[in-house]
């Protein structure tokens, strides 16, 4: 049987990778996480875990032994992201692990790309969202690493990565119940979305197709979705109607140190850190921390002032996903990985909506209500 060591096993995505790996037989899972701590949520599984820091390349190389691929799903600041790449590659190839795939992100394109991107678009390392930019020298570096070493190399580009846990899912019901949820344009941008499952599946077509070695797949779901599809059912579930929700305005200054900071605290790899603890802990440092940072000014967008609404806030993040009106082609990853999306949207939101109620949310609509509308 396929083995595969999945480096970020307590993250959003590499805790299901190893849940869907394990429990469909699809693979022998090694997680590698970097404390023993961390290893709470999966230990009611019999597997091999392993404790290796990400930097250690003597602890990786032993975590790695007799793998046939490593699965590089860790989240974190730029340091991390860069400074893992090379003892991550170098101890595989020591190891002799065949195959590493790496979880890079559709935002090496941007926020709101041109219509026409593909993965044959040139990247820029200087775009607004740092973010972006690391993503970016991340891929380059791992391709240096390549043409140099022995390892087989697969990156994806996944979206907007959703589900149960996840803070696309998680922030905006928090939003909602605190006051704070906007909207630009009522919603209708392009929310380019991928259901946590079926990037699951990506990683292990990723994984598996011997033609893949040195190609990069921008992978999503199979629906083209609004982000007003991705908030409606959130808002119904917690009793809110959508179209009462604040319109932003769509003014982009430049950011204060107070929108710098929430930028952080609303990235993805401080989920990451956040996802650590209890949910109901999650929302309570959430909620004390906006309070905190609180800025006196104007945020990044503004409602119209005759509006009695709170004044909302966003990250200049959210404000460029808000405006994308182009929706990413998997037409690559369709063809050389034959992948389809095996969960639909619908099916996507009705599962996010359980967890949000078994997650402690007051859902006050059931899923099947939910799912007949």
């Amino acid at each position: 049987m396929l083995k595969v060591a999945i480096l970020g096993a307590n993250g959003f995505i590499g805790s299901r990778a190893v849940e869907i790996f394990h429990l469909s037989a699809l693979a022998e899972v090694r997680p590698i996480v970097r404390t023993l701590s961390t290893l709470a949520r999966l230990s009611r599984f019999d597997l091999d875990c392993r404790i290796a820091d990400g930097f250690d390349e003597a602890a990786l190389c032993s975590a790695f032994q007799d793998c046939d691929v490593v699965v590089h799903a860790i989240a974190g600041d730029r340091h991390t992201i860069l400074g893992t790449l090379t003892p991550v590659y170098t101890a595989a190839q020591k190891a002799g692990v065949r195959r590493l795939v790496y979880l890079s992100s559709a935002s090496v394109h941007g926020q709101s790309p041109p219509a026409g991107t593909d993965e044959n678009s040139p990247l820029s390392d200087h775009q607004i969202i740092e973010y972006n930019n690391t993503k970016v020298r991340a891929e380059r570096q791992l391709q240096q690493l390549r043409q140099m070493g022995s390892v087989e190399l697969v990156m994806l580009r996944p979206g907007i990565v959703f589900g149960p846990r996840s803070y696309w899912i998680m922030s905006f019901a928090d939003s909602l119940l605190n006051g704070s949820a906007y909207l630009v344009g009522r919603g209708q941008g392009i929310c380019n979305s991928i259901y946590v499952d079926n990037l699951v599946h990506a990683i292990y077509l990723g994984a598996t197709v011997p033609t893949a070695d040195r190609e990069v797949f921008l992978v999503g779901d199979q629906a083209k979705v609004t982000w007003a599809d991705l908030y409606a059912p959130i808002a119904k579930a917690l009793g809110f109607d959508l179209d009462k929700i604040p319109e932003a305005s769509d003014t982009l200054d430049s950011p204060s140190l107070s929108d710098r900071i929430e930028s952080v605290l609303a990235s993805r790899p401080s989920l990451a850190l956040l996802s650590r603890f209890p949910d109901r802990w999650r929302r309570a440092a959430r909620a004390g921390l906006e309070s905190l940072l609180q800025p006196e000014t104007l945020s990044l967008w503004r409602v119209p002032e005759t509006a009695l609404a709170p004044i909302p806030r966003a990250t200049q993040e959210m404000i460029l996903l808000q405006q994308c009106q182009y929706q990413f082609p998997d037409i690559k990853a369709r063809s050389q990985l034959d992948y389809q999306p095996p969960v639909s949207f619908q099916t996507a939101c009705e599962y996010s909506i359980e967890w949000l109620k078994f997650s402690g949310y007051p859902v006050t609509a059931s899923v099947s209500d939910f799912a007949k509308n």
